[in-house]
This record gives structure tokens, sequence and C-alpha cells, in this order.
């Protein structure tokens, strides 16, 4: 039995992000969803393979974007290609920049003092990549993505990582091509990125 089939994912209902406020695409108002989508009454650990299939649960998902802001003001993003040894066999080959993965059940046992999302963020950084600066972390926003198959079964929640210097790699061997890039070349050419990366790319640096 393959790990997406046994693992247990966090998940809240789709009904709850309806009653906050249902959007498609970006939203920035994080102080309208957050709280009320991490409450302990609200969140529960379900099969991923079950969740994969079933639009009445929302699996939240940390997605973590770096970006350096030279001296002379100028921004770039790392960037990223998904390989085909990534768990989400549907975003395979795709651009990406976001880092980050499903809130598993052994977060809970980890987690100490920290919220179990806490814990899987921190988890999933240190197993993706190796951040070699100081930087400043904050949540900035919310992917939802209702026209896609894989959107309509998962909630982004987006922090911005302000690096001192562009000294992300990778950790994983399907994290490839890696590297930082200038805000503009990546929103001259969105093409070959995943729903999740041209949202946040245009709601939050064009």
């Amino acid at each position: 039995m393959s790990t997406v089939q046994t693992e247990q994912v966090l998940v809240v209902p789709t009904e709850l992000f309806h009653r906050l406020g249902h959007f498609q695409g970006f939203s920035r108002d994080v102080d309208r969803y957050l709280d009320e989508l991490l409450s302990s009454e609200h969140i529960s650990f379900r099969p991923r393979s079950e969740m994969e299939e079933d639009p009445s649960f929302k699996q939240l998902i940390p997605y973590v974007v770096f970006r350096h802001t030279d001296a002379a003001g100028q921004a770039s993003i790392f960037r990223y290609t998904r390989g085909t040894g990534q768990g989400e066999g549907r975003l395979h080959s795709k651009h990406s920049i976001g880092v980050g993965g499903h809130i598993s059940s052994d977060d809970v046992e980890t987690a100490g003092d920290l919220h179990p999302y806490e814990e899987g963020l921190r988890r999933e950084l240190d197993e993706e990549v190796v951040i070699g600066s100081e930087y400043r972390s904050q949540c900035v926003g919310l992917i939802n993505d209702d026209e896609t198959e894989v959107g309509r079964v998962h909630l982004g929640v987006v922090h911005l990582f302000d690096v001192a210097s562009p000294t992300v790699r990778p950790r994983e061997e399907e994290i490839i091509d890696a590297g930082f890039h200038p805000v503009e070349s990546l929103l001259a050419d969105l093409s070959g990125f995943e729903t999740w990366s041209r949202i946040t790319l245009e709601a939050l640096f064009r």
C-alpha cells in the first residue's frame, strides 16, 4: 500500500470555507479565514487517498514563496520544476514557486507546543529545501481554485519568506532546475507554471 493511500492528512469541511466566504483565485484576507480554518473544532485527519477524490473537504496546504530583493530594489523569486517522483502526479513537470505539502497526522505527535499546521510547515521546509540565509516570514493570503481537479480538494495558505540572500537550494532530488529568477521574467511567461503559482505570481507581484 502506498504512502498516499495510508497517509492521514489535515482537512477542513468545504462548507466551512464557503461559510467564511468562498472565493476563486487569491484572497489577502488572512484574518478572515485562518483562525477558523485551523480551529481544533474544524480540523480533522482523514485518509489522503479518499480526500483526493472528495470535494466536500479541503486539504490545507502551506505554500511558501521565497523572495530576495537586491540592493537596487530588484526582486527575484525562487522557482523550480517538479520532478516525476513528487507526490502529486497531476503537477509533475510543471514550474512552481511554492514549497510545501500536506499536513500529516504524524505532525500532531511531534508538534509539542506548536499547532500541527505550524509543525507540518516546518517539517515540509526541512524536507524540501535548505535555507542558507536569514529571513522574515509572513502569511500573505490564501489560494482557492475550484476550476481544476487538484484545486477542488485543496486550499493553499501562502507564506512569503523574504530572504537576506538568494541561498535557498533543494534538498529533494525531485525539486529540479531550481534557482532565483527576476519577477518580471516569471510574469512574462506563465504558461509552464502550475495553477497555484500563476495565481500567486499575478496576485502578489503583477
